[in-house]
């Protein structure tokens, strides 16, 4: 009986772990997360940047992370200077390009990871009202409406996906603030990141470990 109990529990043990391996991450982004090659036809990536010492798709976070856990890439949704409302830089209507106009694209995943927010703060889009019932798309064109409606989405589309929203270090209070608010309200779990290099404005190779370290930190 022992010795039963021994390979059921070794056989439950090696089915644990080949679950764990295969795990399938899609990541909706901005430029941190772009790299050449990796993200849709016809996005804008940052990566490989002449003044940032990231060159390699192994240097960045996501790649970083997805092989310390031993998980796979389903999507990388990342498109550089994108906002998650629908307002860009210079007040300009980036609805065909905002986090909310891609939410359908990330596959089959069990986890997703949310990072963004960056150019919302950048392009000093409005924060809006807190909204969490009766969103227009006139409403998306502010970021805390658009938050709402991105997160609400994404459960009712990607309901057995894990959602992770990830938050750049040196934002606007406001931006932070909207993050916290809204993430809370839906039970998501906000990772505000401290401490990362930055070259250009964007991540280093050490910004980049940091965010990889920091994520493996916070998620349990």
């Amino acid at each position: 009986m022992k010795r039963i109990f021994t390979l059921i529990f070794a056989v439950t043990m090696i089915a644990v772990a080949a679950n764990a391996q295969t795990k399938k991450v899609s990541v909706l982004g901005d430029s941190y997360s772009t790299f050449k090659g990796s993200n849709p036809d016809g996005y804008a990536p940052f990566y490989p940047d002449a003044n940032n010492d990231v060159k390699e798709v192994a240097q960045t976070w996501w790649s970083l992370y997805t092989k310390a856990k031993g998980y796979t890439l389903e999507v990388n949704d990342s498109w550089g200077g994108t906002t998650i409302c629908n307002t860009g830089y210079f007040r300009s209507n980036s609805a065909n390009s905002s986090f909310n106009s891609r939410l359908w694209k990330l596959g089959n995943p069990d986890i997703i990871f949310v990072f963004g927010g960056t150019n919302d703060a950048w392009a000093n889009a409005p924060v809006g009202e807190y909204k969490y019932a009766d969103i227009s798309k006139a409403d998306c064109n502010s970021l805390r409406p658009a938050l709402a409606y991105m997160l609400d989405a994404l459960a009712r589309i990607y309901p057995n996906a894990t959602v992770y929203t990830i938050l750049n270090s040196e934002l606007k209070e406001d931006v932070n603030e909207s993050f916290r608010v809204v993430c809370k309200h839906y039970g998501v779990q906000l990772i505000e990141l401290h401490d990362i290099e930055k070259q250009n404005g964007h991540p280093s190779i050490k910004g980049m470990q940091a965010i990889c370290d920091q994520l493996l930190e916070a998620i349990k």
